[in-house]
């Protein structure tokens, strides 16, 4: 599966490597939110959590779904600026039906709340739909996405302060040395796109990031099979060294195309038994499998919603689960009337770093 993003007559000079601190902050976020992602993480993270305020922790709960299983298409921006403030200007200036339907689709788990559909803020049914699908994922998400559809102003200058806080209690702090890392990377990654061009500068980007052989398209491996246009304001893309492994690419309508990028280095792969790996690899031959893992690693979802996803019968995607949690690739976890299924990140670590970062990514 890919992403397809077409650049094809696109002006020179368009494809731009830079530094985004509101994009490394949320991944900073999402290691909090998801520290079993970034084990390399784990002391930072551990640290930061034991010294958050009470009340930042809240906030963070209350929002956190605007960066756990994936980001807001906002907190990754195109046009980065030196400092987190200038960038938090820039998302105020966003219209509040562009900033809803980006925060509603991550806070309802899915890609099923649209760029072009009838708006929550003012339809009736929209506004019941996306309640009901952010009722799916948890009471959490239905709180929030019901003070979002309420009052977008308020929630913005929550989420705004929330992430200034954030600022003052860790990131400035672990901006300093993360600053110097990225600037290391993106002399690299210009020098290679002004001396050899597109297609070298994407190659060290990622092996899941190519050019095509026209040059017309960059493509992606992700889980999702879709495809966008630069449309001649060009492709962002932002090195990071806290979003490891995932890559993180913005794609919907309406938004110029960013792709996040991981610059750290990858953990050796720890040794397993030949009995696991074979029971394993078996679980994850099948390509229904291996989609379903890729959306689970995003966060808990239902059989229902898996088979919505996918198109698929909800006895299909059961009988594949059951494989997949026979194999200790998952667990399962019954909250009312709900049962979610989670993706178990040892037992993929297990069997390697390569496999890990195909599925996380």
């Amino acid at each position: 599966m890919t992403l397809r993003i077409d650049i094809g007559g696109l002006p020179a000079g368009r494809l731009r490597f830079a530094a985004s601190p509101l994009a490394e902050l949320t991944a900073m976020l999402h290691v909090l939110a998801e520290p079993a992602h970034h084990p390399r993480f784990a002391d930072w993270a551990g640290g930061v959590r034991t010294g958050l305020r009470p009340e930042l922790a809240e906030r963070l709960g209350e929002a956190e779904f605007l960066w756990r299983s994936s980001r807001a298409d906002f907190l990754v921006p195109a046009r980065p600026r030196p400092t987190l403030a200038e960038e938090l200007d820039d998302v105020d200036r966003i219209d509040d039906e562009t900033y809803v339907t980006a925060a509603l689709i991550t806070t309802c788990g899915s890609n099923r709340v649209h760029f072009g559909a009838p708006s929550p803020l003012s339809d009736t049914t929209a506004r019941e739909r996306a309640l009901d699908l952010a009722q799916a994922r948890g009471a959490l998400q239905e709180a929030f996405a019901e003070r979002l559809l309420a009052d977008p102003a308020a929630v913005r200058a929550r989420v705004r302060h929330t992430l200034e806080q954030c600022a003052e209690a860790f990131f400035d702090a672990a901006w300093t040395g993360v600053a110097v890392q990225l600037a290391t990377d993106l002399r690299l990654k210009n020098d290679l796109l002004k001396r050899q061009g597109a297609g070298a500068a994407l190659a060290s980007v990622s092996g899941a990031v190519t050019l095509a052989p026209d040059g017309t398209r960059i493509i992606v491996d992700k889980l999702q099979d879709n495809a966008t246009a630069a449309n001649g304001t060009g492709v962002t893309f932002l090195p990071s060294v806290f979003g490891r492994p995932h890559l993180v690419v913005v794609h919907a309508p309406g938004w110029q195309p960013v792709v996040q990028y991981p610059v750290a280095e990858a953990s050796p792969a720890e040794p397993v038994s030949l009995e696991t790996v074979t029971l394993r690899l078996e679980a994850l031959a099948h390509p229904v499998r291996l989609r379903l893992l890729r959306t689970l690693v995003r966060g808990p979802h239902t059989t229902g919603e898996l088979a919505h996803a996918w198109e698929l019968s909800p006895p299909e995607v059961s009988r594949h689960l059951a494989v997949l949690r026979r194999a200790g690739l998952l667990t399962a976890r019954r909250q009312g009337r709900y049962v979610r299924y989670t993706v178990s990140l040892p037992g993929l670590t297990a069997l390697g770093t390569d496999l890990l970062a195909a599925v996380l990514r």
